[in-house]
């Protein structure tokens, strides 16, 4: 670790003497974001924006609580992304150390938030899962933020125990303490995909900060044990889990979500049945604008459409990875950490309801990123998307100011007696 920002400056400034050509190529003008990460980013939600409304229609039409109004999800969903835009412009001007100073208060209210949900009268209970708490003509689901300020609080802790990464008692069980307090909130909601996605993170970050690898595979082993133990103790669980290994066998039961996503699948083929002549829509495949969003794009826009979706994604996760690798070169290591976060988190969940739609993995309750129909998903993705965005300026503003810097200082060290480029 650096021990000032003199340091840092010299350091950045050696870089520019020793490899002005590389840094050169490397560095955007100044106020331009990354544009792989923000068109692809961009382009799916615009995308999703797309498929919840062709994807809701009969659903919308057939609603009570819509008042039959086809457009009712379409434009429900265009004001999140008008909010989630809004939000991101505003996360893009918090500095970074801000983020990294008030990370424990941030992980603090979102733990409390996962409590209040429980609480009778304030927490909304939706098919027998209590997720949400309403407030006003919306309903805010705090496991989605949670993901991002488990993100902050693991790359802050992270990066405040590097010296100790390599031992289990002082880097790996702090942690463990806190994921297992936020898993249980979680279970009790319940909300197993969540607490899925969060582990990912939480021990993500751990590993890519230098966490032993004898630790690492301790996780895993303790995590196959853990998912094992809530698959086998939980009906519903394992009534999904068998519904997953055949899904014919109980086509009208267990198996019926997949099924009908699978056909989904089978119909569209290579190009499609066409954008809005989806049959599984309507009323056959459930929460088709949610969490089988993808089974829905698959219908009707077949494989190439599928394979764009998965292509985006994958631009999006690089992006993050390598923002995040710049971040590390200039040592700022809670911003490398909370780019390579986000890019596990929108990696996993993405992968896992990828997964689930296609019948890879089984059934569970996690929408597509930046996709799905779901105000507080979509918030929580344009927060997380902002921040890495704002990494991604900041790194680029130090090697510029460091250069401005040795531009202004080379007369002076000139003017001095002896004061040539190798002068102390």
């Amino acid at each position: 670790m650096l021990k000032s920002r003199r340091d840092l400056l010299e350091r950045v400034r050696a870089n520019f003497r020793t490899e002005p050509t590389r840094l050169a190529g490397s560095v955007r003008p100044a106020g331009e974001l990354d544009p792989l990460l923000f068109w692809s980013s961009a382009l799916l939600l615009l995308f999703g924006l797309v498929m919840v409304y062709s994807s809701s229609i009969a659903f919308a039409e057939g609603s009570r609580l819509s008042g039959n109004q086809s457009t009712f999800f379409l434009m429900r969903h265009g004001i999140f992304l008008g909010l989630g835009a809004f939000a991101g412009a505003v996360a893009f001007q918090v500095p970074v150390r801000l983020l990294q100073k008030y990370s424990p208060w941030i992980a603090a209210v979102g733990i409390l938030a996962l409590i209040l949900v429980l609480i009778p009268h304030v927490g909304r209970e939706v098919n027998g899962a209590r997720r949400w708490i309403p407030l006003g003509p919306v309903n805010v689901q705090p496991s989605e933020f949670m993901k991002l300020a488990m993100a902050l609080y693991a790359a802050d802790y992270t990066s405040r125990k590097l010296p100790v990464m390599k031992s289990f008692w002082k880097a790996f069980l702090p942690m463990a303490g806190t994921v297992a307090l936020v898993g249980f909130l979680l279970l009790r909601e319940p909300d197993f995909g969540a607490l899925m996605v969060i582990s990912c993170i939480a021990f993500g970050i751990l590993f890519l900060g230098g966490l032993n690898i004898r630790s690492f595979i301790v996780i895993a082993l303790a995590a196959v044990m853990i998912v094992s133990v809530l698959v086998l103790t939980s009906p519903y669980r394992r009534e999904r889990l068998f519904g997953f290994s055949d899904p014919w066998k109980d086509a009208l039961g267990s198996g019926y979500q997949l099924s009908h996503a699978l056909i989904a699948f089978g119909r569209g083929e290579w190009f499609g049945v066409g954008l809005g002549a989806s049959i599984e829509k309507l009323f056959y495949l459930p929460e088709a604008h949610t969490d089988f969003l993808l089974a829905v794009i698959a219908e009707e826009l077949g494989f190439t459409g599928v394979l764009v979706v998965i292509v985006l994604f994958a631009i999006v996760v690089q992006r993050a990875f390598a923002i995040a690798r710049r971040a590390h070169q200039l040592d700022r290591h809670f911003a490398g950490l909370v780019a390579q976060g986000v890019g596990i988190w929108i990696g996993a969940q993405s992968l896992i309801n990828m997964g689930v739609n296609m019948g890879v993995l089984p059934t569970k309750g996690l929408t597509l990123p930046l996709m799905s129909f779901g105000g507080s998903g979509i918030l929580a993705n344009c927060l997380a998307l902002a921040v890495v965005l704002r990494i991604d300026w900041e790194n680029r503003q130090l090697p510029r100011a460091a250069h401005s810097g040795a531009d202004r200082a080379a007369p002076l060290r000139a003017a001095r007696p002896g004061g040539g480029e190798g002068a102390p």
